[in-house]
């Protein structure tokens, strides 16, 4: 069984993918930004392209989230580093709550892509003693749910999370359980299917190491990257007076 805990045991092909995730979610946040401050149109990122493409990067971290708690958990909940690794995405979901009060233009994000991860994690407990078919058709069940159900008994905002609600709410960021706990959930599934725990893991080259370490730290790369774009635009602004 690997250890995701220490370097060895870690599968680099994990942290690669989460990489990949970080760098196009900084892609898609830049051409955001690019629009936001009148660069390009503002309705560049409505495009299909962008909208989907979104769309993608959330269900990757979701889905990468639920294959890291096979990876940890899949054996037998490690209790302590469990909690500390919840308490630490939750920590950062509602610091995110609370800078989209005042800095998100669109609308405060009551449950974003963190509130998400952190709520997949709890569910993805009881997902784990599951046979993995099960898993699966419990995923396509979610994403049944979520794109086919809406009612507006669900409309007020402390069912935000459910993304059953007749009107969509106004949020920066809003990814709720329905349909987005699936992706989680296939991680989850295909991780257990493929015993994903049981794959050899080796020291990875330099040169592998270098290009996961953004995946291996794609919480703070989440939390500090828009800060720092928007930081370099609003200069940007400032300087040429546009």
């Amino acid at each position: 069984m690997t250890d995701p805990d220490h370097p060895a045991g870690r599968l680099i092909a994990l942290d690669l993918a989460r990489t990949i995730a970080i760098v196009c979610m900084v892609i898609f946040h830049y051409t955001f930004d690019l629009a936001l401050f009148g660069h390009i149109p503002p309705e560049t990122i409505y495009q299909p392209f962008w909208y989907y493409f979104a769309r993608a990067i959330a269900g990757s971290f979701l889905f990468l989230s639920g294959v890291s708690l096979w990876l940890a958990h899949g054996q037998g909940v490690r209790w302590r580093p469990f909690w500390v690794r919840w308490a630490r995405i939750a920590g950062a979901a509602v610091l995110v709550t609370l800078a989209s009060l005042w800095f998100v233009s669109g609308g405060p994000i009551w449950f974003g892509i963190l509130h998400a991860i952190a709520a997949v994690s709890l569910l993805g407990l009881a997902a784990l003693r599951l046979p993995w078919p099960a898993t699966l058709a419990l995923a396509a069940a979610v994403f049944a749910i979520g794109v086919k159900v809406q009612s507006p008994a669900f409309d007020p905002i402390w069912l935000v999370w459910t993304g059953l609600a007749e009107s969509r709410p106004m949020m920066g960021d809003y990814v709720p359980l329905f349909p987005w706990a699936a992706p989680a959930l296939a991680g989850i599934g295909l991780a257990r299917a493929l015993r994903i725990d049981r794959w050899p893991a080796r020291l990875p080259s330099p040169t592998l190491r270098r290009l996961a370490f953004p995946g291996r730290h794609s919480l703070i790369i989440y939390l500090v990257h828009q800060p720092i774009l928007i930081g370099l635009f609003s200069l940007h602004a400032r300087i040429t007076g546009g």
